[in-house]
């Protein structure tokens, strides 16, 4: 595959070529030695399953035993736990270069030959078109990570809690502070305070740090859970099938192996919807074409579904290039009287659109 850069200067270079009636050599194949060109691919598909999965990492309270006596707060764990939960699913159809749809077209004297813009995987995108600077997507794999209580309680202890002789005590005065705390923020609410703001946005920075407070001092008795989300992609080559798995996923490991029973099984079912295919050409009008046309995808349509057991998450439509036929512009739309412009879907291979300008 040559360069952006090079099939660019090349094609400049094609449009101060002269007759029509000459017309552009295309060839399968990436051609090398003397001939000199521009060289693209058309796009095969992927189905493309994004997960969002949360790791949910329970750390236990200090107090955590004493949570029942003082603060009420039942069911309160004293083991460190961590879980994962699937948060959302996304199916889509991806274009990846298919290495088995290379063509070159040759650049010679006396020929018209279009303007290409290449992706930088050497997809075609555009003829004749002005450039457009688009670069592929890259998918957002990024990690947040959200925890309840980033701050360390110690910074909210009085003396008296920092010098308790014991555990027990310890907590017992950490559970009077909260209740005093919220004893405080319950009187501002009621504008019984000693201390009233002056203006609502004090009002709300008083309420806001009592709750701060409140949040922190209380996590030494509830315990503290870190998450961390992040999108996980898999990559499946689209046929007809039933049933298949897609992937598993378990609570305590997330995502995991096709083949780990750990993990429950997502399947996937892909059915080939049939588009109607465009009338034969004879052999020697296909050979023609082949020799002489502009190669695009005509892709076709599938039905996606993925289930978990007997329900339904995900059905939908996606067009599939491998279940679609292959075509070819005319070599004719190219010449010196008028300029033929034309966009293709970098994902699927197919026409978007086609404009012709008199010249």
């Amino acid at each position: 595959m040559i360069t952006k850069k090079k099939s660019l200067l090349a094609a400049a270079l094609l449009t101060a070529l002269l007759p029509a009636s000459a017309q552009t050599k295309v060839t399968a194949g990436v051609m090398r030695g003397k001939d000199y060109g521009v060289t693209y691919l058309l796009p095969k598909t992927e189905i493309e399953i994004a997960l969002q999965v949360t790791r949910h990492v329970y750390t236990p309270g200090r107090f955590c035993q004493y949570a029942g006596r003082y603060l009420q707060l039942n069911n309160v764990s004293g083991e460190a736990e961590t879980h994962w939960t699937l948060d959302n699913i996304q199916l889509e159809a991806v274009g990846v270069p298919d290495r088995d749809k290379v063509y070159f077209v040759e650049l010679k004297d006396k020929t018209s030959a279009p303007l290409m813009e290449l992706t930088e995987d050497g997809i075609v995108r555009s003829i004749n078109m002005p450039f457009s600077g688009l670069k592929p997507q890259t998918p957002d794999t990024s990690t947040g990570i959200r925890q309840e209580s980033p701050m360390d309680p110690r910074q909210f202890l009085t003396e008296e809690i920092l010098m308790a002789n014991s555990t027990a005590k310890m907590a017992e005065l950490v559970a009077k502070e909260i209740y005093n705390i919220r004893e405080s923020r319950n009187a501002l609410l009621r504008g019984e305070s000693d201390v009233l703001p002056q203006d609502g946005a004090q009002l709300k920075l008083m309420l806001d740090n009592l709750e701060l407070q409140d949040h922190v001092l209380t996590s030494m008795f509830k315990g503290q859970t870190k998450q961390e989300t992040k999108t996980m992609r898999i990559r499946l080559t689209p046929e007809e099938m039933k049933g298949e798995v897609a992937f598993r996923f378990s609570q305590k490991l997330g995502l995991v192996d096709k083949d780990d029973l750990a993990g429950e099984p997502y399947y996937i079912s892909i059915a080939n919807l049939n588009t109607p295919a465009l009338p034969a050409a004879n052999e020697d009008e296909k050979k023609k074409k082949e020799l002489e046309g502009v190669a695009y995808n005509v892709p076709g349509r599938a039905r996606v579904i993925l289930s978990q057991g007997n329900r339904a998450l995900l059905d939908t439509e996606l067009p599939v290039t491998q279940f679609g036929t292959l075509e070819y512009l005319a070599p004719v739309l190219f010449n010196k009287n008028s300029t033929v412009k034309v966009q293709f879907d970098p994902n699927t291979g197919g026409l978007i659109k086609i404009e012709r300008e008199e010249k």
